[in-house]
């Protein structure tokens, strides 16, 4: 592990705004947060939104700042990854932002049934061969229902057709509400201030001409049903990350 990232992990864990547990504490029992985030760690009433696979934060703080009457937490494992947007939250005095470095499976440790409003899921990985692993899963989802209240939405924003494709065939399978969607975002009608967010993953996609896809859905609880269908991998994916494809070349050599 690099001096850099052992700094950042050091600096991370003295941040005001950033929430980490041991695995081996949360086999002890729930968070002593959970339940508890609007009074004890916010301070107010205000609604809950998470961001799950937060990365840099980007769009916890973008969001943060644009809507100061909700209070936002990043989630992410990486603790390199948080330290970025930890600090440039905690550097503009942001106090309705917070961010969690834990595993999406662990969550209802951390939030009670209805604590959370809403929840932005932004570019994450496909994990076009491992589904259970895929944040828009059935298995995940299902977890979400556990924490996230009646009727709250989920935003789903990603360069991945493949993960489209499989989060739109799942939500109509299983008769979700649909409030948005759209395989081209910000050639569509709803490419708003927020939704015009760019973390840094999706400034790349852009320049190498990949449209943006943009799913808004209410989920619900209960046995939930895979789709059964075939779907086309991204094959600029299937590369490193300096040999991605851009139309039909690889990008970066």
């Amino acid at each position: 592990m690099s001096k850099n990232k052992l700094a950042k992990f050091a600096e991370i864990r003295a941040l005001p705004n950033v929430v980490e547990v041991s695995y081996d504490e949360l086999q002890k029992g729930p968070h002593h947060l959970r339940g508890k985030w609007k009074s004890q760690f916010f301070g107010n009433d205000h609604p809950i939104v998470l961001e799950l696979g937060c990365g840099k934060g980007e769009y916890t703080v973008g969001l943060a700042e644009n809507y100061p009457e909700k209070n936002f937490i990043g989630v992410d494992i990486k603790g390199a990854r948080i330290w970025t947007g930890a600090v440039a939250a905690h550097e503009k005095s942001l106090r309705n932002t917070a961010f969690l470095r834990t595993y999406v499976e662990l969550l209802p440790s951390f939030f009670d049934a209805g604590e959370v409003s809403e929840i932005w899921i932004t570019f994450p990985d496909p994990q076009m061969k491992k589904p259970r692993k895929r944040l828009t899963s059935t298995k995940l989802l299902s977890h979400y229902c556990k924490f996230l209240k009646p009727g709250g939405v989920v935003h789903l924003k990603t360069d991945s057709n493949f993960l489209f494709t499989y989060t739109s065939a799942l939500v109509q399978l299983n008769h979700f509400s649909i409030d948005v969607e759209t395989t081209d975002l910000y050639a569509s009608e709803y490419a708003d201030d927020i939704l015009g967010i760019k973390t840094y993953y999706e400034e790349q996609w852009l320049c190498r001409g990949i449209k943006i896809k943009y799913l808004k859905f209410v989920p619900q609880a209960g046995p939930l049903k895979e789709p059964e269908i075939e779907i086309e991998m991204d094959d600029y994916r299937s590369f490193g990350r300096d040999r991605r494809l851009v139309g039909n070349e690889p990008f970066g050599t």
